[in-house]
């Protein structure tokens, strides 16, 4: 009860503050077309822009040092933000068994910092689960996976981490609300899943049909070099903010 209430009035608090400030800038940025409607509808937002979310294209890419291992399964992402504690307890209890029982040599590996008792509870050698706590460099991680797992079902934000892997030439398989607010496409760039029967099909997809986990794999990575690098997002927002320099000696008669 009180952790809704103060839920509530965090909600509450936080519209009003985005409301103001919306309305008072000369240009709000958005990291997607998404949100970018969403603040000019909700908030007053005057012609926002989208900006895409970046990564590192030189740094995320394949090494060559790591090879693939068959059937495995990564997690990557902080284990103290509660979307991703949530998904990846779903994902051991309501569909790891059945994905086990598809593909009996498969293995799941969960990986990032702080991970709560209730996560470390989750590795068990017999069933294939592993958590890893913090590592110095996810990359050896992607570079090892058949596919890296995104099963959230809570939560808001763009999931850069899904880009990361892409750049790994990692094959992505996410919920719906893993995937918010990337321009990418099912089947092409990566493989959506929000049930059980979806999640499980589309490991053992992977797992059975290489050619087609490479040809994702390979089409997510072209995307990403090619839309998200740091280099096009700086060049966007520094187009943004000549537009915003603009509105403000339009506005301003300067």
């Amino acid at each position: 009860f009180l952790t809704k209430r103060l839920f509530r009035l965090q909600e509450q608090r936080m519209r009003a503050f985005e409301n103001a400030w919306c309305r008072r800038s000369d240009l709000v940025v958005a990291v997607s077309d998404a949100d970018a409607m969403a603040l000019e509808t909700n908030f007053g937002a005057v012609k926002p822009v989208a900006v895409p979310t970046g990564v590192d294209t030189d740094y995320f890419v394949p090494q060559g040092n790591t090879p693939r291992e068959a059937a495995l399964f990564v997690f990557v992402g902080s284990m103290d933000w509660l979307p991703n504690e949530e998904g990846v307890q779903w994902f051991c209890e309501a569909v790891w068994p059945e994905v086990r029982r598809k593909i009996p040599r498969a293995r799941f590996r969960i990986v990032g910092r702080s991970p709560s008792p209730a996560v470390r509870a989750l590795a068990d050698d017999a069933t294939g689960v592993e958590v890893t706590g913090s590592v110095p460099d996810v990359r050896p991680h992607l570079e090892a996976a058949s596919a890296m797992l995104v099963p959230l079902r809570i939560g808001g934000g763009t999931r850069l981490k899904i880009f990361e892997a892409m750049g790994m030439e990692c094959p992505v398989i996410s919920t719906t609300i893993g995937a918010e607010g990337l321009p990418v496409t099912n089947g092409t760039h990566l493989l959506i899943a929000d049930d059980v029967a979806g999640t499980v099909a589309a490991c053992e997809d992977i797992v059975s049909n290489p050619a087609r986990a490479s040809s994702i794999a390979g089409n997510a990575a072209r995307f990403v070099r090619q839309h998200h690098s740091w280099a096009g997002v700086a060049q966007a927002f520094g187009d943004a903010c000549d537009l915003a320099v603009q509105r403000f000696h339009k506005t301003r008669g300067v």
